[in-house]
C-alpha cells in the first residue's frame, strides 16, 4: 500500500452483537471525528470507491465499509430465511454505535445507499445527513412476475467465480458491460478486493454469486416511509440512464418534507459515482457542511 499521508487505512471493527467484524478502509485524519461512512453497491467492496474517496482525506475522516458477504468483512452470510437488507441497516447502525462518535454523514450508492436510508430511518439520532447515490427504490412487481423473474437475479447467478489470476479478471471486465464507463484505477481497486486467492493458485469471488442474487431478490423495505422517518437532510444524485431511483410518483411528497433534493444527472448511469465522481465529492462535503 502507498506511504502517502492520504492512503487509506484498513481496519477490521469487530461488531459481536452481529457475529463477526467489519472490514473498512479508513481515509483521512486520525485525530478527526469520523465525518462520512459510506456503503458500497450489491457485489462490489469499499475499495472499488478509493480513487473516487481519497481526495477527501485531505480534510475529512471517511471510513468506507465492506457490507456483510463482501470482500473483508466476516460478518455471517445465511441466504436461507434471511432478513434481507434490514440486515445491511442493522450493521450499519452497529458500526455506528462502536465507531462513531457524533452523528455522522451516511453516503452510499444503489444497495448502500438504501441502506444507509433504512439506518437513519431506524436511528435518526446517529446520521446528520444522507448523501444518497442512485439508491434502489424498487415499485412492486407487474403482475403476473415474481422477483424471481428479474434479470439482475439471473446475471447474478450466471456471474464467473472462478479466473486463473487477477490479470485475467481484469481482462475480461475491461471496458465491458457494468466497467464500461469504469477507469482503470476504478476497475482495477474492484477486482484487488473483489476477488481473494485459492489453493489451486487462481483467484474467486469474495461475493459469492449465491450471496449477490439473494440481495437483489429481498427487497423488504418501505423506502418511502423511510424517507419520512428519517430527520435529516438528503441529498440524492439520480442517474438520468437506467436509473434504480424509481420516484414512482413520490416526487412531491418528498418536496415537502423541504429537507431532501434530488437531481438528475444528465448521461449518467447507474455507476455515477465512477463517472462523475468530482459531484460524489461534492455532495459528501456539502453534507459535512450541513
Amino acid at each position: 500500500m502507498s506511504s502517502s499521508p492520504d492512503a487509506p487505512r484498513e481496519r477490521t471493527i469487530p461488531l459481536p452483537s452481529r457475529g463477526g467484524a467489519m472490514a473498512a478502509l479508513e481515509f483521512g485524519p486520525v485525530e478527526r471525528p469520523i465525518d462520512v461512512v459510506f456503503s458500497h453497491a450489491n457485489g462490489f467492496n469499499a475499495r472499488t470507491y478509493r480513487s473516487i474517496l481519497q481526495p477527501l482525506a485531505a480534510d475529512l475522516r471517511v471510513l468506507a465499509i465492506d457490507l456483510r458477504g463482501h470482500a473483508a468483512t466476516t460478518l455471517p452470510t445465511v441466504i436461507e430465511g434471511r432478513d434481507g437488507w434490514m440486515e445491511f441497516r442493522d450493521d450499519l447502525l452497529a458500526l455506528l454505535a462502536a465507531a462513531c462518535e457524533a452523528p455522522v454523514v451516511l453516503g452510499g450508492h444503489s444497495m448502500g445507499g438504501t441502506s444507509s436510508l433504512l439506518a437513519a430511518a431506524a436511528e435518526p439520532h446517529r446520521v446528520g445527513a444522507l448523501a444518497l447515490f442512485d439508491p434502489v427504490t424498487f415499485g412492486p412487481m407487474p403482475p403476473g412476475l415474481s422477483v424471481e423473474d428479474s434479470p439482475l437475479v439471473a446475471g447474478a447467478l450466471r456471474r464467473r467465480a472462478n479466473f486463473p489470476s487477477r490479470a485475467a479478471v481484469l481482462e475480461a471486465y475491461r471496458g465491458r458491460g457494468a466497467f464500461r464507463t469504469w477507469s482503470e484505477d476504478q476497475l482495477e481497486d474492484y477486482v484487488a478486493a473483489g476477488f481473494r486467492e485459492t489453493a489451486d493458485g487462481g483467484v474467486t469471488l469474495t461475493c459469492r454469486p449465491e450471496w449477490e442474487a439473494s440481495n437483489f431478490r429481498t427487497h423488504n423495505y418501505d423506502p418511502w416511509a423511510a424517507f419520512q422517518q428519517s430527520r435529516c437532510p438528503i441529498r440524492i444524485l439520480r442517474a438520468a440512464e437506467a436509473s434504480t431511483f424509481r420516484l414512482e410518483g413520490h416526487e412531491a411528497e418528498l418536496a415537502a418534507t423541504g429537507r431532501i433534493t434530488v437531481e438528475t444527472l444528465p448521461g449518467a448511469s447507474h455507476f455515477l459515482p465512477m463517472e462523475r465522481p468530482e459531484r460524489v465529492r461534492e455532495t459528501l462535503r456539502a453534507c459535512v457542511a450541513l
